[in-house]
């Protein structure tokens, strides 16, 4: 067994025929190997699937065209190398997409996504694959945070083709989350956040009013809004904010020549550099 979970041997010394394994598919496991051509556009994927036969198959179809694959065959195996890029069990990127059963030992597909979204905060695109066919699983599975659904039997292509439009849609959205303004950047992801190559330690309270402020960079952020973006409705006292800005600001701002956090008096706070305050 390798350290993805998977037995694997090679494929062209795979039985086709063993243990039903192609009633899962709408195509044999024989026309994935053959039919299987490499491709533009590779992905980086994690497959969380206990049935080695299902997850060989997989294998079989998406490793020739160029994609790479790690597996997991538990629930907590899978979350484990899913967020080990942010617990600093790996330096290598995070997934391009995930495929995720929902039947899995130790911790179900719901109980997993569920925390990579909401404990982890990983916004990388989930796929699940199941026998389930009901509804109420699939939305389940939506409520969960998964981001599309393939119900066994299914085609090995349309699993492919998902996958590349799931990981198309994801890097739209990293637009969206790899944030930068002037030599700072912040990675929603991975709540880091760097200025001039260094990192920046920073508490929540702090990186979410980092985040608002880069988010509208062009633009004065009131205090009003910032209030409202970190503590809701009730914030704990007048100058809270104020002290809270400050702080970033020595983090933000005072090891560094040009200041990026402007105070605009009587309104708010607009983050940008120096030559763009007008």
């Amino acid at each position: 067994m390798d350290p993805r979970g998977l037995s694997r041997t090679p494929a062209n010394s795979r039985n086709p025929a063993r243990t039903g394994v192609d009633n899962f598919f709408a195509f044999p496991r024989a026309y994935c190997v053959q039919t299987a051509e490499v491709t533009n556009g590779q992905m980086n994927i994690l497959v969380i699937e206990d049935n080695r036969d299902i997850a060989a198959n997989i294998a079989d179809y998406l490793e020739p065209m160029g994609h790479t694959l790690d597996f997991a065959s538990t629930g907590t195996a899978g979350l484990a190398l899913a967020t080990a890029h942010l617990s600093g069990q790996s330096t290598a990127a995070g997934f391009d997409v995930i495929v995720l059963d929902v039947m899995l030992p130790g911790m179900n597909g719901f109980e997993l996504c569920q925390q990579l979204r909401q404990q982890w905060g990983v916004t990388t695109p989930v796929l699940m694959l199941t026998a389930r066919d009901q509804l109420d699983d699939k939305l389940e599975g939506f409520s969960a945070g998964a981001d599309d659904y393939l119900v066994k039997p299914f085609s090995i292509k349309e699993l492919e083709a998902r996958l590349n439009a799931l990981v198309k849609r994801g890097v739209q959205r990293s637009a969206l989350t790899n944030l930068a303004v002037d030599n700072l950047t912040y990675t929603v992801d991975t709540r880091q956040a760097q200025r001039a190559g260094v990192n920046l330690e920073l508490n929540p309270v702090q990186r979410r009013l980092l985040e608002l402020l880069m988010r509208n960079s062009h633009r004065v952020v009131t205090r009003e809004e910032l209030e409202q973006h970190v503590w809701g409705d009730s914030p704990p006292d007048n100058d809270i904010l104020r002290t809270h800005i400050y702080a970033l600001r020595m983090i933000v701002d005072k090891p560094f020549t040009e200041k990026l956090i402007h105070t605009v008096h009587g309104i708010g706070y607009r983050l940008c550099a120096q030559g763009d305050i007008r």
